[in-house]
């Protein structure tokens, strides 16, 4: 599977899957961003994401966390 920025509900289940443990409300998007990067599957060029980007991936998560 390759994963692009577009990607936002993908990319949430994935960091969900990778990070059980993790509260994604407390998260940095320094550390997103990376965690992003490093994802399995993940085939899109890291300076495309923005602060929007970022910010739908981490409500994303946070509502995949809480389902």
């Amino acid at each position: 599977m390759n994963l692009k920025w577009s990607d936002v509900q993908e990319i949430a289940i994935a960091l969900a899957e990778c990070h059980p443990d993790v509260d994604p409300q407390y998260v940095r998007f320094t550390d997103l961003h990376q965690w992003v990067v490093d994802l399995d599957g993940f085939d899109d060029d890291p300076a495309r994401s923005g602060e929007k980007v970022l910010e739908a991936i981490q409500m994303a998560w946070i509502n995949e966390a809480g389902a």
